[in-house]
Parts: structure tokens; sequence; C-alpha cells
């Protein structure tokens, strides 16, 4: 087997549109949560969220792009731009043969539908732009990262709600891993802030009308956020032969489904993806200093998720540093595996574990060290990344400092 390299990162979120200022935002534990800023938001009950702010389409694109871009979309271009950038690779000839684009994404062009939708059914309106299926189908991303950058490999999107990230990050790293492809793009990209989007995430009642408490006895639920995260996964020898930068190398992954509840997760189900995780890598679980948990300020996750790793790492468990970025960048649903993946590049990297911040009092179910409200400094060599979706869909990635 092949291995798998991080040569690239792009992202553009609520604590920054690149990597640099999402890092520094997670060093300072800065939160990128605030008051809503979007049309009929006096109608929401929810009024909160981690929105992106400052992002100026117009000037990044044209406007025959922007007539076929979503809000998601732009995203992930932005991001994608960073990442290859980064990674300094141009594809031609066999490698833009077998190289191709993997990314995670629940919603699709949230942003598009709610506009049609209400030009169609408030505003009257019998006809829509020509280009509103494209602009808002799932894989638009994908296919835009794959023309801009003569990406004829395999090339698809993942929807698998708030796993849908790791998920594609996991069959991409498989790719490589394999032989298939020498380089594949990845990571995640969601945009789900607008009326339509909010309105149905109230329905099920787990919105805080707050702030983002992780794993503290008092959180009341999770916030919404947006953005993309992009990752250039390479062939180790590839990236090595070019002279390439390596941030990190991913040596493992596992999935698992609960097969049991549409809402409510399972211990044993994350248990068994965190455990195949490390038997993918052939770690023994002492190796693992850090985990960025999925962590999303609900009751039922928080409690599940420490109980699933107290089980699967055992006395290990009180050594670990685990976190939730969520509580700076809020959840991107689809796309949040990918931002909370340069929380790990971070710890291995830099030495520095993101915190959970907006911690104001310990849940004795939550009962281990998630390093609450300050960044913290540690000698990390591998680190877990969690992501547990709606539908009982659990997938854990493993990297490794280089």
């Amino acid at each position: 087997m092949k291995r798998v390299v991080i040569t690239g990162a792009g992202t553009v979120n609520a604590l920054g549109h690149n990597v640099p200022d999402t890092l520094e935002a997670m060093r300072e534990g800065r939160c990128g949560i605030g008051e809503l800023d979007m049309r009929d938001v006096d109608r929401l009950a929810v009024k909160i969220g981690a929105q992106v702010r400052g992002f100026e389409a117009e000037s990044l694109f044209n406007r025959q792009q922007l007539a076929l871009f979503d809000r998601f979309t732009q995203f992930t271009l932005v991001a994608a731009r960073e990442a290859l950038s980064q990674a300094e690779l141009e594809f031609s000839g066999e490698l833009s043969a077998k190289s191709g684009v993997v990314l995670g994404n629940s919603g699709g062009g949230m942003q598009t539908l709610d506009e049609n939708y209400r030009s169609v059914y408030e505003e009257g309106k019998n006809r829509v732009h020509p280009f509103v299926v494209p602009k808002l189908m799932n894989n638009a991303a994908a296919s835009h990262v794959s023309m801009e950058f003569n990406l004829k490999g395999p090339s698809f999107t993942v929807a698998s709600a708030c796993a849908s990230s790791n998920h594609a990050m996991a069959q991409a790293f498989q790719m490589v891993r394999s032989g298939m492809s020498p380089v594949m793009i990845t990571g995640g990209t969601e945009s789900m802030l607008c009326f339509g989007g909010v309105k149905a995430w109230e329905g099920l009642r787990v919105m805080s009308k707050d702030a983002c408490r992780p794993f503290s006895a008092n959180r009341n639920g999770m916030v919404q956020g947006e953005g993309a995260g992009v990752f250039v996964f390479e062939e180790m020898e590839h990236a090595r032969k070019r002279g390439a930068e390596i941030m990190a190398e991913v040596i493992g992954f596992a999935m698992s489904s609960d097969a049991a509840d549409i809402v409510m997760p399972s211990k044993q189900g994350a248990a068994r993806a965190i455990a195949g995780a490390l038997a993918d890598s052939r770690i023994n679980r002492d190796e693992v200093g850090y985990i960025n948990a999925h962590g999303t300020g609900t009751t039922a996750n928080d409690k599940t998720e420490c109980g699933a790793v107290a089980d699967v790492f055992g006395p290990h468990a009180d050594r670990l540093l685990i976190s939730s970025t969520k509580s700076m960048h809020g959840h991107l649903i689809g796309g949040t595996g990918a931002v909370e993946l340069l929380a790990c590049i971070m710890a291995l990297r830099d030495g520095v574990i993101a915190p959970t911040i907006g911690y104001e009092e310990p849940d004795p179910e939550c009962a281990l060290d998630v390093v609450p409200n300050e960044a913290r400094d540690a000698n990390v060599t591998v680190a877990l990344s969690n992501a547990f979706a709606f539908g009982g869909l659990n997938a854990v990635l493993a990297l490794r400092k280089v």
C-alpha cells in the first residue's frame, strides 16, 4: 500500500478566509459565532450562526461564474485555490488523467434553493434561471474544482450528513493508498445559513439560541456554521520526488453504521469507528495524543462520544487531549470535518491544541480533558478526527506527524 500525505490545505470559514487566519483564531480561542445577517431573520427562533463575513464573491468570480456558483461552490473554489497554490501542483498528462476530487456536502445549493422557492411561491413567478439545477446540485462544487484544475480522474460528492467530509476524505485516502490516483483533492463544503436552511434545523430542536458549549454541563445545543475546507492528498513518494512540503500523513480510517436510530447516536457505533481507525492505522491506542471531537454541544452527542472514547482507550482516555472546534466555527454539517482537520494538522505540525471554548461547568458524563477555553501546547504524534452523523453514520480519520 502507498503512504498518503497532505501537501496543501485551504479554507473559508467563519474564523478566516484562509488557513493562516483560521489557525490563528483557533490558537486564540476566538469565536466566529454571532448574530445572523440574513433576510427574514426576525421570523427565526434561532438568530445566531457562524457566518462567513466579508466574503466578496464579486471580486473573486466574474459575472458568468456567479450565475453558476452557489455560495457553497464559491467557498470551495477559493479553498481549493489556496490548497493547490500551497502544494504547487499543476495537472497535465497522466497526472491529470488519474487525479480527481472527492468532496463532502450535505445540503447542496441551499442558498439557490431558498432564493428560487421564494421566487416561485412567494413572488408568484413562473420561471426560474436555466442554471438553477446545475447551481444547486450537490456535486456542483466537485465538478467545478475538477474543471478549474484539469482533474480528469475520479470526481464525485459524498453526502452523509455531518460525516460527509470525513467519508469523502476517507475515499480520497483509499484511492491514493491503493495506487488508483497519485493525487486527490478532497474535503468538504456547506452553506445552509439561509432562512429555509435555519428554519428546517429549528424543527429538530437541537439548536442553541445563545452559544455552542460542547461538553459543558449547561450546553443547550449546536450552532450552525458555513464554509469549506480543501486538502491535497498525495502519494508520499510522489510528493518527496517533487520536493513538496508535507503537512501530515494520513494513516488510517474507519466507518461504521449504528443501524439503530435516525437521530440518536450510539456509543457502540462510535466506538467501533474509533477502534477501527486505530486498527487500520496499525497503531496502539496509547500513541494517540489528540482527538478533534465531533462535539456538537447537544446533550446526547457529547456524552455518547465521551463514553465511546472512554470505552476504546480505557485508562489512556484520561491522558488524551480532546477538543471541539465547533465551539468556534460552528457546525458546518457536510463541511465540518474538513475544517476540523485543520485543528488536527495544527496539533501535529505546530504542537498547539485548539481549545473547546464556551466551557463553563464540568459534566460528570464528559469527564475527559476537553482543553477548556484556552489553547494548549503539546507534543502530539498521532491525532484522530471524529465525525458522527444523523442516520447513525460514523467516520474517523487518523493522522500522524511527519
